[in-house]
């Protein structure tokens, strides 16, 4: 294996950076569209369940009110 003893100029540790930054970005879109179906889940699963219990308090402090005709 040859080694090149040139001095590494600004230009090959600019392009470096552009190289390894471009990769970090296709990751972050991946993971962005992971995460925000992740989120939107989670945000459903929260409402139901929000819901459900205050429902089910809605329905214990509720008096009934039974009327007759005499």
């Amino acid at each position: 294996m040859s080694q090149d003893h040139s001095r590494v100029s600004i230009g090959d540790i600019e392009g470096k950076i552009r190289q390894i930054s471009g990769q970090a970005e296709e990751k972050i879109q991946d993971s962005k569209k992971d995460l925000m179906t992740a989120g939107g889940a989670a945000a459903g699963v929260l409402l139901v369940a929000v819901y459900l219990l205050g429902r089910r308090r809605g329905r214990r402090r509720s008096t009934v009110v039974e009327v007759r005709r005499v």
